[in-house]
């Protein structure tokens, strides 16, 4: 049975003049992650969400809805942070397998916390060079975009890894999510969703935000993607 789509939209889309505001606003929506991105400068020439936005995000759906919230880590040695992002609200921990010498131990430091693992891989990181450590993983998010920067296309080529995820998990009796990052445009959505096994997405400017519609509105279309 195909299992409900998993929306996770990007709080790095939101306008920071009305943060809380927009928060709330989607927390009455029928989305199910918020996903925030921590980034470093360095593991991506960019800089993200905060540690306190973070805990601003568990604090608005904590007295709200009681959604979760992931953390994607694009930071070198991210499991010198782990224990403060757990704190600070995150239920699912993202890391990359580039980002740590040892991934295995992050990813059981994220266990002893009590949070959901997930891994993360770019466009150029093959399925097969973290399948040891797939039954580890809570979720598998797979950029279809090069990680870094809001507002790209799906790269086309990527598809190929969401159906090798798919029939890895499969085979294998498997439980982890697959998420898509990146590029999730309508087109995408319906493809990945209904032919791949996709169930998780992460939203960004391209179905959610600054469009014309309100987010209640956008996620409820988005299901019928």
């Amino acid at each position: 049975m195909q299992q409900k789509m998993i929306l996770c939209p990007s709080v790095l889309n939101l306008p920071l003049d009305h943060v809380r505001e927009e928060l709330e606003r989607l927390d009455q929506t029928d989305m199910d992650i918020y996903h925030v991105d921590l980034m470093d400068g360095t593991f991506v020439s960019n800089f993200g969400c905060t540690l306190r936005e973070l805990e601003l995000i568990r604090r608005v759906t904590d007295q709200g809805a009681h959604k979760l919230v992931d953390c994607h880590m694009m930071v070198m040695n991210p499991h010198r942070y782990i224990e403060r992002v757990a704190q600070a609200g995150a239920d699912i921990i993202y890391v990359h397998p580039e980002s740590e010498l040892i991934v295995s131990a992050t990813l059981e430091l994220i266990q002893m916390q009590g949070k959901k693992t997930g891994l993360v891989l770019n466009p150029c990181t093959s399925l097969e060079s973290v399948k040891d450590l797939l039954p580890i993983t809570d979720y598998l998010m797979l950029m279809a975009v090069n990680p870094g920067f809001a507002g790209r296309d799906f790269m086309v080529y990527t598809r190929e890894k969401f159906v090798q995820a798919n029939t890895y998990r499969q085979e294998h009796g498997l439980s982890y999510h697959i998420v898509l990052d990146g590029g999730a445009t309508r087109e995408v959505i319906h493809d990945l969703y209904h032919n791949c096994g996709v169930e998780g997405f992460v939203l960004g400017k391209q179905e959610l935000f600054f469009q014309q519609e309100d987010y209640k509105t956008c996620i409820d279309r988005i299901r019928t993607f």
